[in-house]
């Protein structure tokens, strides 16, 4: 049973989903009563809007094309304890709402994520279901993540997740975003599976799988960066170094047998790489310490807020 001293808000990221959001509000407003829904739009063309209305939704608006843009907006604008994103496309399990939020309560958990398991085989495009496979081990290679769908768009976040976290995502991006701050500030999380079904006759999906997939891939790369800059930078170190020994090497060996360097031009360029080498070991150095103190600050900010369940 959800406490009902709590308040709950459904964020619905949303942009032409005519074709399914009214249902989508209404099963939301049958099993969660106490929960306020909210659908923001994001510059629909169709009559996603009035049927959001007509179902009883809260609409606001978002100019700024891109999910993570709304996203940012949504968590800026609403104020509540538990807060449960979910897509407007009717293709996550409503049912399953309850059980997501009461985890997250009872656990006092600060993220639970709907896993999805297809109910049928048209529910993903093959691409996309690739896609999710390869970024999921992408993630576990580079965070040591054991997420199991980074992608899935049904979540539950805690008051205290929400109110730190940067969300500088604009796009489809934003789901690593969200998966990357739980692991980069070791949030207590946890993956509950849920049906997940073919989206309603009308909608289609928003998602490129190459265009999409490349801005995922470039936004897993950047935040290692910013996360673990020293391992990003320390590994140009090891190949600059390296590439500079196999360059030298012969011209070290030749110069102790002769006293002479006859490839004088290969000897600047392997003392230029290797001075990169170290450059690049400096910087991982510097930016190591920078990034330690912003995870600090970040830390600082989330344990400022309730944990989920009190006030």
């Amino acid at each position: 049973m959800i406490n009902s001293n709590l308040s709950i808000a459904v964020l619905i990221p949303c942009f032409n989903e005519e074709a399914a959001i009214y249902d989508v509000v209404q099963n939301l407003k049958r099993k969660l009563p106490e929960a306020k829904v909210y659908v923001y739009d994001n510059n629909s063309t169709d009559g996603t809007v009035k049927c959001a209305l007509q179902a009883g939704a809260i609409v606001c608006f978002e100019p700024r094309q891109g999910k993570g843009n709304v996203v940012s907006r949504m968590f800026a604008d609403i104020e509540a304890d538990v807060y449960l994103m979910i897509d407007g496309d009717g293709t996550y399990d409503i049912d399953s709402a309850p059980e997501m939020i009461e985890t997250l309560i009872s656990q006092k958990l600060d993220m639970v994520i709907g896993t999805r398991l297809e109910q049928t085989d048209n529910a993903h495009r093959s691409g996309h279901k690739l896609g999710n496979l390869l970024f999921n081990k992408v993630l576990s290679i580079f965070f040591k993540s054991e997420f199991k769908d980074i992608f899935s768009g049904y979540r539950v976040f805690s008051r205290r997740f929400v109110k730190s976290f940067p969300a500088l995502s604009s796009g489809f991006d934003i789901e690593t975003e969200l998966s990357i701050h739980s692991l980069e500030m070791n949030l207590p999380v946890k993956e509950i599976e849920t049906p997940f079904f073919e989206r309603a006759e009308g909608s289609v999906s928003k998602l490129s799988t190459f265009k999409d997939g490349f801005l995922i891939l470039w936004r897993m790369i950047f935040l290692f960066k910013e996360v673990k800059p020293l391992v990003f930078f320390g590994a140009f170190f090891i190949f600059f170094v390296g590439l500079s020994l196999l360059l030298g090497y012969p011209l070290v060996t030749e110069f102790l047998h002769t006293g002479l360097v006859p490839r004088f031009p290969t000897a600047i360029l392997s003392v230029g790489i290797m001075l990169l080498g170290f450059l690049s070991l400096t910087c991982g150095f510097i930016l190591d310490s920078i990034s330690y103190g912003r995870r600090e600050a970040k830390r600082l900010r989330y344990l400022s807020l309730p944990a989920p369940g009190q006030h």
